[in-house]
């Protein structure tokens, strides 16, 4: 089914004491660092699992390091990790788009790497396609998500149609799902995924933690901006 649809939602991965000790983790943290980014609609934190690691025991607990041993097997490592916390009166929203940039440790001049941007002083790049297929994404979700605070909606199958550009969809072949989750859920999904976040409505917060996963190492003195192996 995932490899149809490009998404699955599991629930139950996480207790609710689980999630009260990532959330007590979090709220403890020196929000100064230049890879918080915080305003009245959104709270991210870039390289979560490099900036707060003391999160990471609770994080990869037992339920979650053996889904991703079925689904996936054990080579696969963390290359992206990002928390987001889409407060009760966000009118944050983001429109479809695919996730098509991975996060590097600097600028080299490769074939078939590029454009290239820098937020908050990291690198990211748009790699060649074969890499973006081989990612999957692990969000975990820290409250209840439900239609009125900001879930993501979907194109089921979008994933396998490559680079795919939002203002190409075709709406009479294509057809939206939104993931609605509980707490504790995790939604899995390929970052060729087509996407997209409305606005919240109903004053709840949305608590999200992205964790991007790949077993591919990065060509020519190019690394990941994060390397984070669950299974050793």
């Amino acid at each position: 089914m995932f490899e149809q649809t490009g998404f699955i939602t599991l629930p139950n991965i996480y207790t609710n004491s689980e999630i009260e000790n990532i959330l007590s983790v979090i709220d403890s943290t020196d929000f100064s660092n230049s890879t918080f980014r915080k305003s009245k609609d959104l709270f991210a934190i870039r390289q979560f699992l490099k900036e707060i690691p003391q999160v990471i025991p609770f994080v990869f607990n037992e339920k979650l390091k053996a889904l991703i041993k079925k689904l996936f097997g054990d080579d696969f490592f963390v290359v992206k990790s990002i928390y987001f916390d889409k407060p009760e009166q966000s009118n944050w929203f983001v429109a479809y788009h695919q996730d098509l940039t991975i996060s590097v440790d600097k600028k080299i001049e490769l074939a078939n790497y590029g454009p290239w941007t820098v937020k908050q002083d990291q690198f990211a790049v748009q790699p060649p396609l074969e890499i973006l297929q081989n990612i999957f994404t692990i969000r975990i979700h820290l409250d209840d998500t439900d239609e009125n605070n900001g879930p993501l909606k979907v194109i089921l199958g979008s994933h396998a149609k490559g680079i795919y550009r939002a203002e190409t969809i075709d709406w009479t072949k294509e057809t939206e799902t939104t993931c609605t989750i509980e707490k504790g859920g995790v939604m899995i999904m390929k970052p060729l995924l087509l996407h997209s976040s409305s606005r919240t409505t109903n004053n709840n917060k949305r608590r999200v933690i992205h964790v991007e996963f790949s077993n591919q190492q990065l060509p020519d003195g190019l690394n990941w901006s994060e390397f984070l192996s669950i299974f050793n």
